[in-house]
Parts: structure tokens; sequence; C-alpha cells
């Protein structure tokens, strides 16, 4: 009998052993952000905070003494195509090194991986999402994809803006593009069927949710929902921080400094709460404040 059950149990350590490993990833939840300081003369936080989320995904924040903006950038591997998802709200390379930073990490993966193709896009056409696109112009097997809707149209291939979801391929991992305008024309919603993140830009994220197009915007919530009805979402994350831990408080436009600042991430209940608040303000556009958004049009 001893003999059996030491048998057994030599054969599941090798079974357990042999078993394909999960991929650590970072509890995005719990991830402390540098958010600035009152005086940014004493700042000594990097310009770009790098976090590593898995062996293929990272994402970056602009140090928010640079700029008050303080936006996200995301870098995606695949096996053929590295995608940066924005380049920030600074244009110079001296004090925001984001090539330099972004081209560091290439480099690291490469040496495991194999050569990429970077494509650097964008969520949507605002200037503090494409500052730094410059940086990347003209490098070496790099694409910078401009920010028009019929050039998002052509690189993407849609053919039926912005009802088309449609599908962009790294090399063994796909991404789906969703237009979502609204918040801006040429918006566009990302997701990674590899670690079922989904992208939202400045049209959800933890802030004061700056409508321009009211209709648009709505449609685009509206299909939004539609996606995650029909997809695994493990977390939402969007451009900005701007709310406080203090459910319905943000802080000051253009603050350089956010001590105890919201989680970056959102849940697809809270997406579902936008998409609700909308249809009951109906088409009248009103400033409508909740716990981890402000619904915030302009003219």
């Amino acid at each position: 009998m001893r003999i059996k059950v030491t048998i057994l149990i030599t054969a599941l350590i090798l079974i357990w052993s042999c078993r394909p490993s999960v991929e650590e990833t970072v509890d995005l939840n719990v991830q402390n952000w540098i958010h600035g300081s009152e005086n940014c003369e004493e700042n000594i936080d990097p310009p770009i905070q790098v976090v590593k989320y898995n062996s293929n995904t990272w994402i970056l924040r602009q140090n928010k003494c640079i700029n008050y903006e303080g936006p996200f950038m995301f870098l995606f591997f695949g096996e053929d195509k590295a995608l940066l998802m924005d380049t920030g709200a600074t244009e110079e390379d001296d004090i925001f090194p984001l090539y330099k930073t972004v081209k560091q990490i290439i480099n690291d993966w490469t040496e495991k991986n194999g050569e990429v193709e970077l494509i650097v896009a964008h969520t949507h056409n605002h200037s503090d999402h494409y500052a730094a696109d410059g940086q990347f112009e003209g490098k070496p097997n790099t694409t910078v994809i401009d920010l028009e809707v019929e050039d998002l149209m052509n690189f993407y291939n849609i053919s039926n803006w912005p009802e088309e979801i449609v599908d962009f391929e790294l090399g063994n991992r796909l991404m789906k593009i969703i237009p979502i305008p609204g918040h801006q024309a040429s918006s566009i919603a990302l997701y990674d069927t590899s670690t079922k993140i989904l992208l939202t830009g400045d049209t959800f994220y933890p802030g004061r949710l700056y409508v321009k197009d009211w209709n648009a915007f709505k449609m685009s919530i509206e299909r939004l929902v539609k996606f995650t009805d029909n997809y695994e979402i493990s977390t939402i994350l969007g451009n900005h921080i701007e709310m406080t831990q203090t459910p319905g408080v943000d802080y000051p436009i253009e603050t350089i400094y956010q001590p105890k600042e919201h989680q970056l991430t959102l849940s697809v209940l809270e997406l579902k709460e936008l998409s609700g608040a909308l249809t009951k303000l109906g088409d009248k556009p009103k400033m409508e404040i909740h716990n981890s958004f402000i619904i915030y049009p302009i003219d």
C-alpha cells in the first residue's frame, strides 16, 4: 500500500511540475502610480513610470510634474508587431524621453523573442496623447498612424465607421478596434484578447468624461456595453486619473499633485452605470456626478 501511495504522490508531483505555467500579472487595483508633487522643483520621480503588467504588456505614465495631464500609455507585444497606444503630452525628448524608454523595452524584449515592427497608434486626436509622435517619426521599423477618422479607416481597414469593429493582428495576439466617437471624432477603444483588457481612452476613465458630441457619445457607450456582453473583460483602463479616493470628488483641473488617487481600473458594472445614466438623461446634455466618474458635456 505504501509503495502505491508513493508512486501516486510521485506521479502527481510530476504532473504538477509539468503543467503550463500561469503568467503572473500586476494587480492594477493596488498599483501605486506616480502622481506629481506639491512642489515640482523637488520632485524626484522619473519622467515616465514604467510598469510591467506581464511579459508582453507594459503600462507607462507621464509624470504630472512634466505635464499636469499625467496621461497613461500602453505597450503590447505580439510575435510580429509591438503596439504603442498614445505618446503622451510633451514633445521634447530631453524632458520626456518616451522613444528612448519604449526602445529600451523593445530591445530587452527582442533579445528573448525576436524582432518586431513598432506601430504607434492613438486612442484619439487630442494633443496630450500624440505630443511625442515626432520622437518616433522616421525611426527604423516604426509606423506612426495619423490621427483623422479617414486615416484610421484606411490603416485598420474599417469600412463602416463607427459601427464596424475590426481585428488588428500583432502576431498570435489579436486586438479588436472599436470606434467610439463622442469625446472626440476619431476616438477608438481597443480590446486585447490576450489579457482581456479593454482600453477606453478619454471616453471612460476615473475622471471628468468630457463629451463633445452627446448623441455620438451615448451610442459609443452603448456599443461598448454590447461588446462587454459578448467578451470577457478583465479590467477597463482609461488614459487619466482625475478622481480621488473619495466617491464623487475630483481633483482641481490642471492640478500637478494628486495624493490618494482613485485606482486606474474601472469595471463593466461602472460602464453600465454610465450607460444607464446617459439613457436617463436623454437627449439634453447635462453634467452628472457619479462615484468614479463625472459626465461633463462641453461645447
